[in-house]
C-alpha cells in the first residue's frame, strides 16, 4: 500500500478547552434555569423572543412562506425516510421461549417516552435532518418528540426547517441553539420534562454536552466532522469519484476525505479532476481547505488490502465504484452506511433516498451503526416459571451463590425449594 501524495492527518476530537466551556455552561444553566438559557442565546445568536416555543400560528405562517416545491420535496424525502423506518421496525419482533420445562424466557420492545431532537444550523441549514431523528422515534412509538433548531442569527428561524419539523411528526417545536437547547431537554426547566434521549448532530459545543450529559439521559451517538471514504477499481469514473470526495469536503474544514485505488494513473486523473473541479466548485472556501489539509489517497495492492484499509478507517459514509460489488459487499463490516455503485451517493442518503444520516464517525463505526427506529426502543427481557422449574433452577442457585458467598441470594432460592418442594 501507498499513499499518494496529499495525505493529511484524519482529526480526532481531543478538546479540554470545549470540555471546560460546556462544563462550566451546563453547571450555570442547571443552576439558574431559563435566566441562563437567555443570558447565553443573546450571547451567541442574538436571539431572546418571549418564548423560544412557535405556537401553530407561527409554525402555519413559515410554512406559507415557502415554495411550493420546497414542501412537496420535503414531503417525498420525508415518506421514504417512514417507509424505511417502518420496515425496520416490523424487523423488531418479541420473543418467548421455553428453555426448559417450565422455564419460560421472553423479550419486548417497549419506546421510551419522550426524545428532544435537534436539527443543525449554522453554515448550511439542514433541514433534512429533522426526518432523520423525529421519524423514526415517532414510527418507534415515541409519545413526546420536543425539536430544537439554532436560529438564523438575531432574525429568527429558517421555514424549511420548521416545515420539516412540523411534518415529521415533532410535538413542539423550538427556536435555540447549542448548549442551552440541550440543557433544556436533559434538565426540562419547568416549561419541558427532562428528555429520555437526546439525538441529533452540531458542532463541537453540541458534541460535547451529548457527551457530558449522557448518563442522565439518553444520546444517540457521538458524531464529530463528517468523513467519505470511496474504493474506486480502474472501471470507475475519476470525475464522478472526484465530485464524490467534494461533496462531502463542503461540509466543514475538518471533513474526512479518502480515497483508495488501484493504481497510480487512477490517482492522478482522480486527482487532477479534483483540481479541476475545485476552481468552479461554489462552495470551494471550505471544500479546498478540507481536502488540502484532510484528504488521502491510498492506492492498495489489491481488494483485500483495499477492504483492510476501509475497515481500520471505520468511515461514515463508504461508497463504492467498483466492478466487483458483492466481494466488496460480503467482506466490509466497518462503516456507518454504505453505497454500492456509482448510481448511487452521499447525498442520496443525506437528503432523500430513505436511509438515515446521523451516523458514526472518528471510526465509531467498529462498534456502532446509526441512527434507526431501534434506537429509540428498549428491549427489555422477563421470566417466568412453574413451581417445578423453580425448585429446580433454585437448588442450582443456591449452590453458585454459596460458592459466590453471596449467602443471601442463596437464601432467596432456598426459600423457593422449601416452598415448592413438596409439591
Amino acid at each position: 500500500m501507498r499513499i499518494f501524495k496529499n495525505g493529511g492527518h484524519r482529526l480526532f476530537e481531543n478538546d479540554s478547552e470545549t470540555s471546560k466551556v460546556v462544563s462550566e455552561m451546563l453547571i450555570e444553566l442547571e443552576k439558574k434555569g431559563m435566566d441562563a438559557v437567555r443570558k447565553y442565546s443573546s450571547q451567541f445568536d442574538d436571539w431572546n423572543p418571549e418564548s423560544f416555543e412557535l405556537g401553530e400560528e407561527q409554525v402555519r405562517r413559515a410554512i406559507n412562506e415557502l415554495d411550493p416545491q420546497i414542501i412537496k420535496d420535503t414531503d417525498f424525502c420525508q415518506e421514504n425516510v417512514r417507509s424505511f423506518a417502518r420496515a425496520q421496525l416490523n424487523t423488531l419482533l418479541p420473543l418467548e421461549i421455553e428453555t426448559r420445562k417450565g422455564v419460560i424466557l421472553g423479550h419486548r420492545h417497549i419506546p421510551v417516552k419522550s426524545v428532544g431532537s435537534y436539527i443543525p444550523g449554522g453554515r448550511y441549514p439542514m433541514f433534512g435532518s429533522a426526518q432523520m431523528s423525529i421519524i423514526p422515534a415517532k414510527v418507534a412509538g415515541v409519545k413526546t418528540v420536543l425539536a430544537f433548531t439554532p436560529p438564523v442569527k438575531g432574525r429568527g428561524y429558517y421555514p424549511a426547517t420548521i416545515n420539516a419539523m412540523k411534518k415529521a411528526g415533532a410535538d413542539r417545536i423550538f427556536v435555540l441553539g447549542g448548549v442551552p437547547a440541550f440543557a433544556m431537554m436533559a434538565f426540562g426547566m419547568g416549561v419541558v420534562e427532562p428528555v429520555d434521549i437526546l439525538c441529533g448532530a452540531g458542532n463541537k459545543y453540541v458534541a460535547e454536552a451529548k457527551r457530558q450529559l449522557f448518563g442522565r439521559c439518553g444520546i444517540d451517538i457521538l458524531a464529530g466532522p463528517t468523513e467519505i471514504f470511496i474504493i474506486a477499481d480502474d472501471s470507475a469514473d475519476p470525475s464522478l469519484v472526484a465530485c464524490d470526495l467534494l461533496g462531502q469536503a463542503e461540509h466543514d474544514p475538518n471533513s474526512g476525505v479518502a480515497l483508495v485505488c488501484f493504481s497510480e494513473h487512477f490517482a492522478v486523473e482522480c486527482r487532477k479532476e479534483l483540481e479541476e473541479q475545485l476552481k468552479v466548485l461554489p462552495t470551494r472556501s471550505v471544500a479546498e481547505i478540507s481536502w488540502t489539509n484532510n484528504g488521502r489517497i491510498y492506492i492498495a495492492e489489491d481488494k483485500d488490502e483495499a477492504i483492510a484499509l476501509s475497515d481500520d478507517y471505520a468511515p461514515e459514509h463508504l461508497e463504492l465504484h467498483v466492478k466487483d460489488k458483492d466481494y466488496y459487499f460480503e467482506r466490509l463490516t466497518n462503516y456507518g452506511s454504505l453505497f454500492i455503485g456509482e448510481e448511487t451517493t452521499v447525498a442520496y442518503g443525506d437528503k432523500s433516498i430513505g436511509t438515515n444520516h446521523i451516523l458514526p464517525t472518528s471510526r465509531a463505526a467498529r462498534y456502532t451503526g446509526g441512527v434507526w427506529v431501534g434506537k429509540f426502543i428498549k428491549t427489555v427481557t422477563y421470566q417466568k416459571m412453574t413451581p417445578e422449574a423453580s425448585r429446580l433452577i433454585g437448588e442450582v442457585t443456591e449452590r453458585q451463590c454459596n460458592v459466590e458467598r453471596m449467602l443471601a441470594h442463596g437464601i432467596t432460592a432456598k426459600a423457593r425449594i422449601e416452598k415448592y418442594g413438596n409439591k
